[in-house]
């Protein structure tokens, strides 16, 4: 393996790296030379932690190679950067490339997944979901990138709140219509050298006739739980740090959630190594890995509705 871009995030995938047993060939930051880096170690799998715009030239140039790529979020700044990547997929079908949205192999994900899916909950009535973070001026001048929109793609649908829309599409379903506003409305954080939003909400009609609501900031005053609530004929599912299923009956359970090993930032989650072994796992089969890069897009696709509103 190989890591492209020594930012925060590479900590964890690193760290994986090493637990899951698999070989660390080379590092390049993301000021390197990804091109030698990928010629003169000839990695299996390339990890993609770089600025969000620099995400598919590293990909399109490991495809290039023959390498497999792990990447992560978004698939790009822009959905039609996103677009050259999805092609040359298609180019290349013996060949994984993976997103991190790793929130998807949470524990409380994978439960509250199968709870929906086995029908026992009876018909789903609508949902919610909150991402209410802090982001101060500190974060956006450590890396200035975060902050431009041009490189970024935006601030926190794109940056934060993406996992959290993943979530909520893959649990209920296909999305058929969006609607929505972001904006910046903090006014300090970042100042004049920051141009992404700060705030958003979204209304989310899916295929089946449910609605789900959606709110997202980086303006509240800590990084608070994210929080799902999903309302059925027969219990409310609600995930914060654990998952309460609360029961018409009055009947109650809980799954807690895997606690984050300090490999990273607690709001990461503890779920990035799950995911790489699963995509390690997936290189001898045949299918293309389950959330590949137009599977990831369908949440990016959600949020440039709401950019281009």
């Amino acid at each position: 393996m190989a890591v492209v871009g020594l930012g925060d995030v590479s900590v964890v995938h690193l760290a994986a790296i090493e637990k899951l047993g698999a070989t660390l060939v080379g590092v390049c930051d993301s000021r390197g030379d990804y091109r030698a880096l990928l010629d003169e170690v000839r990695p299996d799998v390339v990890h993609i932690c770089t600025p969000h715009d620099q995400h598919v030239p590293v990909a399109l140039a490991a495809l290039e190679r023959g390498v497999h790529v792990l990447m992560e979020k978004p698939v790009a700044h822009t959905l039609e950067e996103a677009d050259r990547l999805v092609a040359a997929v298609k180019d290349h079908p013996a060949l994984k490339v993976g997103v991190c949205l790793q929130n998807r192999y949470n524990l409380t994900s994978q439960a509250l997944f199968e709870f929906l899916r086995s029908g026992e909950m009876g018909a789903v009535r609508g949902g919610s979901a909150s991402v209410l973070w802090h982001r101060d001026a500190a974060y956006y001048a450590a890396r200035r990138w975060r902050g431009q929109r041009r490189r970024s793609g935006g601030g926190v649908l794109i940056n934060q709140a993406i996992h959290t829309l993943d979530l909520l599409q893959w649990l209920l379903g296909e999305v058929t219509s969006v609607r929505g506003h972001a904006g910046r409305y903090g006014g300090v954080a970042g100042g004049g050298s920051v141009d992404v939003e700060d705030t958003a909400h979204m209304v989310l009609d899916h295929a089946d006739g449910t609605r789900s609501v959606f709110f997202a900031t980086t303006t509240n005053a800590v990084d608070s739980p994210v929080t799902i609530e999903i309302v059925t004929e027969r219990a409310t599912l609600l995930v914060r740090g654990d998952l309460t299923v609360t029961y018409t009956d009055g009947r109650a359970e809980t799954i807690a959630e895997l606690a984050p090993d300090g490999g990273g930032r607690a709001y990461w989650g503890a779920s990035h190594e799950l995911l790489i072994a699963d995509f390690y796992r997936s290189l001898d089969d045949p299918a293309p890995f389950w959330i590949g890069p137009q599977e990831a897009l369908k949440a990016q696709h959600l949020i440039d509705e709401i950019y281009h509103h």
